[in-house]
C-alpha cells in the first residue's frame, strides 16, 4: 500500500496533478484521501520521524496515510504545495535555503523566513523541536589521524587528493559542495553520488571507496569511535531544528486535534532522540514503525 501511495503521488506531480479533486471539507487534494497524508523523505530519520507523527496523529483519532521514502526535497515540497501530501518532518534551516535561497541568519529569523515561505504556498509551521540534524562532513578515524583533521577548515591542503561522497543532489546545494567550495575551499579530486547520509555512505566510508562523506549529524554511527565528525569552524550548516509542516487546508480540517497531537510529539523531541533513533533503525536494525511506538509510549504520548 504505502509503495502504491508513492507511485501515485509522484505520478500525479508528473502529471501536474491533474487527477486531483477538487478539496473539500470530507477529502483533502488527494482524490478519496479522508485523512492525513505523512510524507517522507528518502532517508532513514525521515522515514521514522514520519512514522512517530502518523501513529501521534492516529491516536488522536485522524487517519493516516503514509507517504515513506517520497524522494528528495525537489520531489516532496512540490507534493506539499500541490496538496499531494498533508504532513512533511522538514529542517528548519535547510529547508528555507530551498525556497528562499539567501543567508538563513540565527534560529529566531530563520525561522520567521520559514513561517512566511512555507504560508505563501498554503502550509504552516507547527511548533519546532529542539531536535537538530544538519549536514556533517564525516571522515574515518584513521584518515583523520593520518591527515590531522578535526575542522572542516583542515582539508583545505589535502582536498585536491581526496574523494568527497555525498547524495546525488549535492553538488546543487548550498550547504553542500557549493557551500564547501565557496567558504572552505575545498576542491576534492573527484565527487561520488552515493545517499543522503544513508548506509551507502557509511559503507563507502568503511569501505575506503571515498576518504569524505556527508553523513547527519544525529546518525548513531557518530557515538562510536569509528568516524570524526569535522568540526563546521566557519559555520556553513543552518540552524536545522526538525519541524512540522502541514498543509493549512489539513489544519483548517482537522483543527486542534491535529495541531496538539503533532505538537506534543514536537515538544518531547530532542537531539538525543533523534540519535538514539537512529542509532536503534540503522545500527540495531528495529523497524521504524516499531521504534517509533516505543519512544511514543516511553514519552506517554500513546497508550501502552
Amino acid at each position: 500500500m504505502t509503495i502504491a501511495v508513492r507511485i501515485l503521488v509522484v505520478g500525479l506531480l508528473v502529471l501536474g496533478g491533474v487527477a486531483c479533486s477538487r478539496p473539500d471539507e470530507k477529502g483533502s487534494a488527494v482524490t478519496g484521501r479522508q485523512g492525513v497524508a505523512i510524507a517522507s523523505f528518502g532517508f532513514s530519520e525521515s522515514i521514522t520521524m514520519a512514522e512517530i507523527y502518523s501513529q501521534a496523529v492516529e491516536a488522536a483519532g485522524i487517519p493516516v496515510q503514509r507517504v515513506t521514502e517520497l524522494g528528495s526535497r525537489e520531489i516532496v515540497e512540490p507534493a506539499l504545495e500541490q496538496g499531494k501530501v498533508d504532513l512533511v518532518p522538514e529542517y528548519l534551516g535547510t529547508a528555507l535555503s530551498f525556497l528562499d535561497p539567501g543567508s538563513t541568519g540565527d534560529r529566531a529569523s530563520t525561522l520567521d523566513r520559514a513561517r512566511n515561505a512555507f504560508a505563501s504556498r498554503g502550509s504552516v509551521l507547527l511548533t519546532p523541536t529542539l531536535a537538530q540534524n544538519q549536514n556533517g562532513i564525516v571522515v574515518s578515524r584513521a584518515t583523520a589521524d593520518r591527515l590531522g583533521l578535526a575542522k572542516i577548515s583542515d582539508l583545505q591542503p589535502v582536498a585536491d587528493g581526496l574523494v568527497f561522497g555525498g547524495p546525488p543532489e549535492c553538488p546543487e546545494r548550498p550547504f553542500c559542495l557549493p557551500g564547501l567550495e565557496s567558504l572552505y575551499g575545498l576542491r576534492f579530486k573527484e565527487f561520488k553520488a552515493l545517499d543522503a547520509g544513508g548506509p551507502l555512505s557509511v559503507g563507502a566510508l568503511e569501505g575506503n571507496e571515498v576518504d569524505v562523506a556527508l553523513l547527519f549529524t544525529s546518525d548513531g554511527h557518530l557515538d562510536g569511535d569509528q568516524f570524526v565528525l569535522l568540526q563546521d569552524d566557519r559555520g556553513l550548516q543552518p540552524p536545522d531544528n526538525l519541524v512540522p509542516v502541514v498543509r493549512k487546508e489539513a489544519v483548517d480540517r482537522f483543527g486542534a486535534r491535529l495541531t496538539q497531537a503533532v505538537d506534543r510529539v514536537s515538544l518531547s523531541l530532542h537531539t538525543k532522540d533523534l540519535t538514539e533513533l537512529n542509532r536503534r533503525v540503522s545500527i540495531d536494525g528495529v523497524k521504524p514503525a516499531r521504534a517509533a511506538t516505543d519512544w511514543l509510549r516511553s514519552r506517554g504520548l500513546v497508550r501502552t
